[in-house]
């Protein structure tokens, strides 16, 4: 019995040495090993930081961009800069919120992105694109590239709606409306106010929106 006890005895001071190694620093009982683990956090919190910027500055160009017959608008970037702490901390209050201002907008955009899900942001704004077309020709022909482009099997960004739902827009497509693809958007709609937009309001990025401190001026509009 005292020879089985001595191999496991040294299995278990190895597992605690490894233990207090994993911490970054060698000291005895693993003491001050948040030390490291906060430098690790913080590079870490940078990183996303960074990548956040890199996506955000797309959407806010992609978006200024897209926007061409408003372009002529006085004011138009005015969204664009960096919100207040007091500003960002209103989109907690309402999904509408968020999606009503156009830096809240990019914001959350880039945070899909991160997610691999941005085609329910897009597919969200073509339906409301969509709904505000008069001409019946541009609509009938909108509503082609909607299907096209989100709905139709592999789809380039296809949603993840049921099959009833799909055909039931293919079948109104032929004869398009304004309602064309109103039950697909309330339900993606849904899908990111329950899912994607909780986990937005927990991000690192938008932690620091709500914060006095400004990340850095290369993530203010321009």
């Amino acid at each position: 019995g005292a020879t089985r006890a001595r191999p496991d005895r040294l299995g278990m001071q190895s597992a605690l040495l490894l233990a207090v190694r994993h911490g970054g620093r060698m000291e005895r009982g693993g003491r001050r090993r948040s030390e490291p683990e906060e430098a690790d956090k913080g590079r870490m919190k940078r990183t996303i930081i960074k990548d956040w910027k890199t996506r955000l500055s797309y959407f806010l160009q992609n978006s200024s961009n897209s926007n061409k017959r408003k372009s002529k608008k006085a004011g138009k970037h005015r969204n664009y800069f960096r919100p207040s702490p007091e500003e960002a901390q209103l989109w907690s209050e309402a999904f509408d919120e968020l999606l009503a201002n156009k830096y809240g907008l990019a914001a959350f955009r880039a945070f899909l992105k991160s997610e691999f899900c941005e085609e329910n942001i897009e597919f969200w704004l073509a339906c409301e694109d969509f709904k505000k077309t008069k001409s019946p020709q541009k609509l009938t022909s909108k509503a082609k590239k909607i299907y096209n482009d989100f709905i139709e099997k592999e789809a380039p960004k296809e949603i993840n709606i049921d099959f009833q739902t799909k055909n039931m827009i293919a079948q109104n497509i032929q004869e398009a409306t304004h309602t064309c693809f109103s039950v697909a958007q309330k339900r993606v709609y849904s899908l990111m106010e329950n899912n994607s937009y909780p986990r937005f309001l927990e991000s690192e990025f938008y932690q620091e929106l709500c914060k006095k401190t400004p990340i850095s001026r290369a993530a203010q509009g321009t």
